[in-house]
């Protein structure tokens, strides 16, 4: 399983005092020192954090993957061809939200984003689709021709109790499994923690795992190489 590693709080962290520490680029290339397989940025169409100077830049210095999380919109769709990252998952938006709150409704927006992906696709890049782990998005998934899913896993992240989280774990498990059976590759990601992703280890399907939060505030007390470089023996 690799692990590629969201880097939009530490721009958050930059922008809550409007300046231009730290650095998410320097940020992503440390990362990618410690031995992640992959770099994961949203830019939103507020801004809130990553903005177009750290995309742009981010796609010149990355080495591994780069992962650009997006609305479906037209501004952010231009940006995107003309960045050309490596994967473009697209993901829910509201200005509102303190952080993506669940799937995309791929099924009800199915016309829309199957031209979204063509025109994607037409710059050579790989889409992926961030939806909850129900088998009418994973089928919509497949009908516009997405190349990957990516499962949100808020549900297992937040559940209570033991049985809770086996419970999401089975339906996770089960979308990853529907998915790949219809051609489509599997990742996951949103809430996932040093103590919570053990158990995606035996869900052979899943081929990646996007961790943010949970990596950037570990860095805070112990460092990001030592942080980075934790959640990899988690994983692998």
């Amino acid at each position: 399983m690799r692990l590629c590693i969201n880097i939009d709080h530490i721009a958050s962290l930059r922008e809550a005092r409007g300046g231009i520490e730290p650095d998410p680029v320097t940020a992503a290339h440390l990362c990618e020192l410690a031995g992640a397989d992959g770099i994961v940025c949203h830019l939103r169409e507020d801004r809130r954090h990553i903005n177009d100077r750290d995309l742009r830049l981010l796609r010149e210095t990355v080495k591994t993957k780069l992962d650009m999380e997006m609305a479906a919109t037209d501004e952010i769709i231009r940006i995107a061809v003309e960045t050309l990252p490596d994967l473009a998952t697209l993901v829910p938006e509201r200005r509102q939200e303190l952080t993506t709150e669940g799937g995309l409704d791929v099924a009800g927006h199915r016309h829309h984003l199957r031209d979204v992906v063509k025109e994607l696709h037409r710059h050579d890049i790989d889409v992926s689709l961030f939806i909850d782990p129900v088998p009418d998005q994973v089928t919509a998934a497949h009908d516009i021709e997405a190349d990957f899913i990516e499962i949100h896993t808020g549900e297992y992240a937040n559940a209570r109790t033991e049985e809770e989280a086996h419970t999401q774990l089975a339906t996770i498990r089960e979308a990853a499994v529907m998915a790949r059976q219809l051609g489509l590759r599997v990742n996951a990601g949103h809430g996932l923690n040093y103590l919570n992703i053990a158990l995606f280890r035996t869900i052979a399907e899943i081929e990646e795992v996007s961790i943010g939060h949970a990596i950037l505030s570990r860095a805070i007390l112990v460092g990001l190489e030592r942080a980075v470089r934790d959640m990899l023996a988690l994983v692998r």
